[in-house]
């Protein structure tokens, strides 16, 4: 049994700086997303459990927080966001204008065992568009995912991506004599290439009732390779098949495409690239880090038919979706984290020469007026503490928290700023007439904030 003094198995507690560090990728997506002019959306975290049972795949399926909520229906927290974004998008498809490009950074759960880079929860950016059939929106998608790389400080160097194309290994199975019926199969062995040894991969290949007996074959190479081989033996054997010479150029094209939006360094064609989920019917991708020691730090690609199963929409639609976690251990072995920064308290008030004749309520009048005027103001909290404190050990205890500037009453009545971004000693002061300051006034105000911002640029 979970003890109520810790969080549960899987699920974590945010202190102040593990926020900072989430809010920092949280930064890095939304200014990416907003360069390339996605709007951001957002849904229940609650949803009809029917939802993912019709249309995910069966690993998500049993991993999902179900249950019978108070009115008898079958629920389940969230577990992945497409099939909400095709709800949706389905409801209003008629008059939205396309290609619609979203974005989402939901909460996830999964019942799944908790291990590194993986959790029972997790943050993840959600980028989506729909109404676009052309493999220019399918780089454009990857150029997105890239592009958030670089914002986070990473190269090609870091980070690879890794693609494949349904379509285009269908065809390639298909000139490897793969049956349709054998199809499945074969993608399981692919999908778990480079985490399940060679020898138990011909087992399974042998199991479905593929030859593999000549190590030299097409399908046997890729087996051996982990996935990733030459393109151009790929589309040697997929132009045997039937759509297969439209499957290879399709994919030429979307190369090319790469190349011109300047991620084709980032970009291995790597056919174990899969993707365990039902829906996706194009080009599929995963981003990992360049060593191999962490999980998919992102993954997606194009799932035309989903919106019209889910919504009843026949669109073309492409997504991926990129979890805080793995991002996250990636960031702390580059050491690419920025430095801890506490957001800077503009003023605080303490306690001056002129508080014991000062009423206590002008304290947090003065606080009022201040954070009216724009700045961020911190005090004590308490009366006794504020009159019996030194003062000093109020301007230590500011200082230590971050403040700019401390703020007092004086004994001559006057309200004074000094700064605490220097030594003490000498620091330099502004000094404002209580009453403008208590009232707030506005050239009173202005005159505080250049001065406070001369403070901070010298």
């Amino acid at each position: 049994m979970a003890s109520s003094s810790t969080a549960l198995p899987g699920f974590r507690d945010f202190y102040p700086e593990e926020l900072a560090r989430r809010a920092h990728i949280f930064r890095a997506w939304r200014a990416v997303a907003s360069k390339y002019a996605f709007v951001e959306y957002d849904g229940p975290p609650l949803e009809p459990l029917d939802l993912y049972t019709k249309k995910s795949g069966e690993e998500i399926v049993g991993q999902l927080y179900n249950f019978t909520d108070k009115g008898g229906r079958e629920v389940s927290l969230r577990p992945e966001m497409t099939p909400t974004f095709a709800r949706m998008v389905g409801a209003k498809a008629n008059a939205l204008r396309k290609p619609l490009r979203w974005f989402s950074i939901p909460q996830l759960f999964r019942y799944e065992r908790a291990q590194r880079g993986r959790l029972r929860e997790h943050f993840q950016l959600n980028v989506d568009i729909v109404g676009e059939a052309s493999e220019v929106a399918d780089a454009e998608l990857l150029s997105v995912a890239v592009d958030i790389m670089r914002e986070l400080g990473l190269t090609h160097e870091d980070v690879r991506a890794r693609v494949s194309d349904r379509r285009l290994l269908n065809a390639f199975l298909e000139g490897c004599g793969v049956t349709a019926e054998q199809r499945a199969a074969v993608y399981a062995v692919l999908d778990k290439l480079g985490r399940v040894e060679v020898g138990r991969s011909m087992q399974l290949l042998e199991a479905a009732g593929i030859d593999t007996s000549d190590e030299s074959s097409p399908l046997m190479q890729v087996v051996s390779s982990g996935g990733a081989v030459d393109v151009r033996l790929i589309e040697s054997v997929a132009a045997k098949a039937a759509g297969g010479p439209e499957a290879t150029e399709r994919f030429a094209r979307y190369l090319r495409h790469c190349d011109a939006l300047g991620i084709g360094a980032w970009v291995t064609l790597d056919l174990s690239i899969v993707r365990g989920l039902a829906y996706y019917t194009g080009v599929v991708f995963e981003l990992f880090d360049a060593k191999g020691e962490l999980r998919a730090i992102c993954g997606g690609g194009r799932y035309d038919d989903l919106l019209k199963a889910i919504g009843g929409t026949d669109l073309p639609a492409l997504g991926f979706g990129m979890g805080d976690v793995v991002l996250g251990e990636l960031l702390t072995e580059r050491g690419l984290w920025p430095e801890p920064q506490q957001d800077a308290v503009d003023f605080t008030i303490v306690a001056g020469n002129g508080a014991v004749h000062q009423d206590y309520g002008d304290v947090l009048r003065l606080a009022r007026a201040l954070r009216d005027a724009g700045f961020s103001v911190a005090h004590g909290m308490n009366e006794e503490r504020y009159k019996s404190q030194a003062t000093r050990n109020q301007v230590d205890g500011a200082r230590k928290a971050g403040a700019s500037a401390v703020v007092y009453f004086r004994e001559d009545g006057a309200v004074e700023a000094m700064s605490l971004l220097g030594k003490l000693t000498g620091a330099a002061t502004h000094a404002v007439d209580a009453g403008a300051a208590l009232a707030g006034d506005a050239q009173a105000m202005q005159a505080l904030r250049h001065w406070l911002q001369t403070q901070r640029a010298r």
